[in-house]
């Protein structure tokens, strides 16, 4: 199962200006609310008023940018998309308008004739907007769960809810704080806009590239290095971009081939792309548009959460890197020539400027606690230095591009967000949220590992048809509070939720993120997920051990976060070896029945090491270690008694 996300359009020079203009306006917008400029003399832009504005312009470009179907026209502009550009202008500036009437009247819950009529048109361009942006598959689920407040009162028990009538349902999305224009949409306009901006600037000043040449110049002689490269570019540029599907493909086009040339599979090429692009969006200092939604559900400075997910972030890499080690070790492959790589050191001359920049971003955004601001700071110094350098310095037509391409991806992100926003309206209007939270501790009892198992799956089966933000925001309505209500840390427990919403990209059927690699490396889609799962394997279980031992999220005291982060590292380097067949220190484990026993057992005593036996077997964490240790011991023991056998 694939998601259908169509082509944009190449506009021509006059739908260009307009798209071009209006994304400017969008920008000056979001600028004048977080820096206060007023630039709009004589007009408030109260919380409402502004979303709606913000959100309207860019779900317009949504029309102008992304055609209807397959075969229409990837240059004009057709009619009815003229006419949707306009209609979604126009109900949203009737919104706007009547901003203060909304608050003070309380049209939420007592809209008036004309505002459900404008209401209708305004749900419907949204769903159109998401189909043509998210797909079908995520529409399909999002209109359903829209209407939920209509058909509440008819569900059985645990899934009943407060019955709504249609139009004051529609109306309630549209309208209300807590829909459509709720808690993603007030993300967006606080935070996210100034990363999408900086990773748009950042991909077409030649970041792209010092980030391959970084990566090639770091660990390209490294054993398997192609592979290696892969993993460091691809966390590089996904930490920036946000995106796993753009990432395999901007940094497989190059890893890939290079992996094949020294000797990997194709299918484990595409397996090591697809696995590095994922865990890039886990990883600080953006982590993408999720990680901003989830500051404003936890009500919590965006940096703290990028501070709490580097640990987690730099286990899951920890552990792709020594499993590609392994692989190449038991294989014998080496790493590349020196004369095929980039010189540090060059590199370093020609990249400088990005160091600076993220040097920035990262002080702006932690020491001086400015989220919202810091990825513009940046940009602009970027720009600034990239203007002083000829090899990337912008003529007028990369200046179209470079808006063009940031309007694109600022209206491909309203349009999903504003769609899910559908799926917070429905369950806050009915109430369920709390009904279906009570029932779900009900089932788990006393037990936070049944409610934990039982989300990780559901995230799984969400993140197949969904969006990672939209996956996360309904997991974070329906299963967080539960979960925080068991004792679990609250912030641990989000992570867990993005951590299960993104397997769903490395594990068949779906595997979007393997399949765009498969694409790449030219093999079977299939061979290249099952790879990645292998892979990737940590992240299936590091998000149970971060949740259950909230140290690996730096919380607690530093003795404990070492402890922690230590014996996770030890573990994974166990459960990798058996993976692969290949021990550090003691080499190849075996093959047949005896192989696949030592592999058992080495994975075995990761486990006992890195999880948190306290939690999970009700033992002291030393026990769990103890006992990893002497079966660690018992499978070293056997391996030097009989070293060759197979």
């Amino acid at each position: 199962m694939m998601v259908e996300v169509l082509d944009y359009r190449q506009l021509r020079p006059l739908p260009m200006a307009l798209f071009g203009a209006l994304t400017l306006a969008g920008l000056a917008l979001v600028l004048n609310q977080l820096l206060n400029l007023q630039l709009f003399v004589g007009i408030v832009f109260i919380d409402n008023r502004y979303l709606f504005l913000v959100g309207g312009i860019f779900l317009s470009l949504v029309y102008l940018a992304y055609p209807a179907h397959i075969g229409a026209s990837r240059q004009s502009v057709v009619w009815y998309d003229a006419v949707l550009f306009a209609l979604t202008l126009a109900a949203t500036g009737y919104f706007t308008w009547n901003a203060d009437r909304i608050l003070s009247q309380g049209w939420e819950y007592a809209a008036p004739a004309p505002a459900v009529a404008v209401s209708f048109v305004a749900w419907a361009l949204i769903l159109e907007g998401l189909r043509r942006t998210g797909g079908t598959a995520i529409t399909v689920i999002v209109f359903v769960i829209s209407l939920y407040p209509v058909y509440a009162g008819y569900m059985p028990g645990p899934i009943a809810g407060l019955p709504q009538t249609f139009g004051d349902t529609i109306a309630y999305h549209l309208i209300s704080a807590e829909s459509s224009f709720g808690i993603p949409m007030r993300a967006f306009g606080e935070i996210v806009v100034g990363f999408i901006v900086f990773g748009v600037v950042l991909n077409y000043t030649g970041g792209g590239k010092f980030f391959n040449d970084l990566a090639f110049a770091l660990v390209g002689q490294w054993r398997g290095g192609a592979a290696q490269v892969g993993v460091i570019s691809s966390g590089l540029q996904g930490s920036i971009s946000g995106s796993v599907i753009s990432n395999v493909i901007s940094s497989g086009v190059v890893t890939i081939p290079a992996m094949k040339r020294t000797g990997f599979s194709a299918a484990y090429a595409g397996g090591v792309e697809a696995v590095a692009s994922t865990g890039g969006v886990l990883m600080p200092p953006v982590m993408g548009s999720t990680a901003f939604v989830m500051a404003s559900f936890l009500g919590i400075p965006y940096g703290e959460i990028a501070l709490a997910a580097a640990v987690p972030a730099l286990l899951f890499y920890f552990g792709l890197v020594i499993q590609i080690d392994a692989y190449s070790a038991r294989r014998g492959l080496a790493g590349l020539p020196r004369d095929e790589l980039p010189s540090l050191g060059s590199t370093m001359r020609e990249g400088w400027v990005f160091i600076a920049v993220f040097v920035l971003l990262i002080y702006v955004m932690l020491n001086e606690s400015q989220e919202a601001l810091a990825p513009f700071y940046a940009t602009a110094l970027l720009l600034v230095i990239n203007q002083t350098q000829p090899r990337w310095r912008f003529d007028r037509a990369k200046v179209v591009e470079v808006i063009a391409a940031n309007g694109r991806a600022l209206a491909e992100l309203v349009a999903i967000l504003l769609g899910i926003g559908f799926i917070i309206g429905a369950f806050s209007v009915t109430g369920l949220a709390g009904t279906l939270a009570n029932d779900l501790i009900y089932i788990a009892g006393d037990r936070p590992l049944v409610l934990l198992v039982m989300g990780a799956i559901t995230s799984f089966i969400f993140g197949m048809g969904m969006t990672v933000t939209a996956c996360y925001i309904f997991l974070a309505i329906v299963l967080a509070p539960p979960l925080v209500k068991a004792g679990l840390d609250p912030l641990a427990v989000h992570l867990f939720i993005m951590y299960w919403g993104m397997v769903s990209f490395i594990t068949p059927p779906v595997a979007l993120g393997a399949f765009a690699a498969a694409s790449l490396a030219r093999c079977s889609a299939f061979a290249v997920g099952w790879e990645a799962v292998r892979l990737g394997s940590v992240i299936y279980f590091l998000p149970f051990f971060f949740v259950l031992n909230p140290a690996l999220i730096l919380k607690g005291t530093w003795p404990d976060i070492a402890l922690a982060i230590g014996e996770a590292a030890a573990g994974i380097v166990l459960i990798a070896a058996g993976l692969q067949g290949w021990l550090i220190g003691m080499g190849d484990v075996g093959t047949g029945l005896v192989g696949l026993a030592r592999r058992a057992l080495l994975i075995a005593a990761g486990f006992a090491v890195a999880m948190p036996t306290s939690q999970i077997l009700g033992l002291a964490d030393w026990q769990g270690v103890a006992f990893g240790l002497a079966v660690l011991a018992a499978t070293i023991g056997w391996m030097r008694a009989a070293p060759g056998q197979a």
